[in-house]
């Protein structure tokens, strides 16, 4: 009788290994101490801004007063509205109200991926799962899907701990001061989610790159990343559209494609054997 052997198609292959990747990323101490960080830092800035707003402080040099000013709400420390130029201003600003908020989380991304990435080198997973039976294409796929579901834990969790820190510090939740409505703060999330695999593609190429040297991919992320921040308040306003989901949605499909081959290429002309 012949024995018939299984065709190892994409499916299945990408299928095993995304199984084992999301088991490997949420049985680690580092995906929950990351998401723990998103949740707490909402409720710090909310909570240290509210108890500062109003304190003056003088240069003892130049004699010149400056007034702190904190939130004035919630909603804020989400993302700024694009009417009138919110969402450009905001770019371009260097007020607390627009440094410290929820995109300071693209960055804190970098951190899992490339932790995430260097351990598989470091470890040697990675030289074991290329000779036994992985394609580095699949391993790409498989990091970009992972670290994007975690980049969205923390997003959500960011948003969860901005809502208590509103409510302990006591500051306002009106939308209409702000430029926005509940659609819109709907619309808005789902752009800063939408837009993480554009970030995660950045940071796979910077790990591939450094390999197991964890603390360089993490400078080469950063350093790359920075380059994109300032445009993150424009495409992720506090009154975001379904145009702003579509940018959103065709910028991360581009850069996930375009970066993804970059990565693919990167572990074809190393020798990890």
């Amino acid at each position: 009788m012949e024995k018939k052997f299984e065709k190892n198609t994409f499916e299945k292959r990408l299928t095993s290994m995304l199984k084992v990747d999301f088991r490997r990323f949420f049985t680690q101490p580092l995906y929950y101490i990351m998401v723990g960080i998103a949740f707490v830092v909402p409720i710090l800035i909310l909570v240290m801004t509210t108890m500062m707003d109003g304190t003056t402080t003088t240069n003892p040099h130049s004699g010149v007063e400056t007034t702190i000013e904190g939130f004035k709400n919630v909603w804020q420390i989400i993302s700024s509205a694009s009417a009138s130029g919110g969402g450009e201003q905001a770019a371009m600003a260097m007020e607390i109200t627009s440094m410290c908020n929820m995109n300071l989380m693209y960055f804190a991304v970098s951190v899992i991926v490339c932790l995430f990435v260097s351990d598989d080198f470091r470890s040697g997973y990675a030289k074991n799962l290329f000779t036994v039976r992985a394609k580095k294409s699949d391993y790409v796929i498989s990091k970009t899907l992972v670290c994007f579901v975690g980049g969205a834990s923390m997003i959500l969790a960011f948003f969860v701990g901005a809502l208590l820190g509103g409510g302990v510090s006591g500051i306002s939740f009106d939308l209409a001061s702000v430029g926005s409505s509940v659609l819109g703060i709907i619309m808005c999330l789902i752009t800063k989610i939408t837009l993480i695999p554009i970030f995660v593609s950045i940071f796979l190429v910077m790990s591939v790159i450094a390999k197991q040297r964890a603390w360089l991919s993490i400078l080469l992320s950063l350093g790359v990343g920075m380059f994109l921040f300032m445009m993150i308040p424009i495409m992720t306003p506090l009154d975001a559209t379904v145009i702003h989901v579509v940018m959103c949605v065709a910028g991360a499909a581009l850069f996930s494609i375009g970066l993804g081959v970059v990565s693919n290429k990167i572990l074809e002309k190393t020798n990890l054997l």
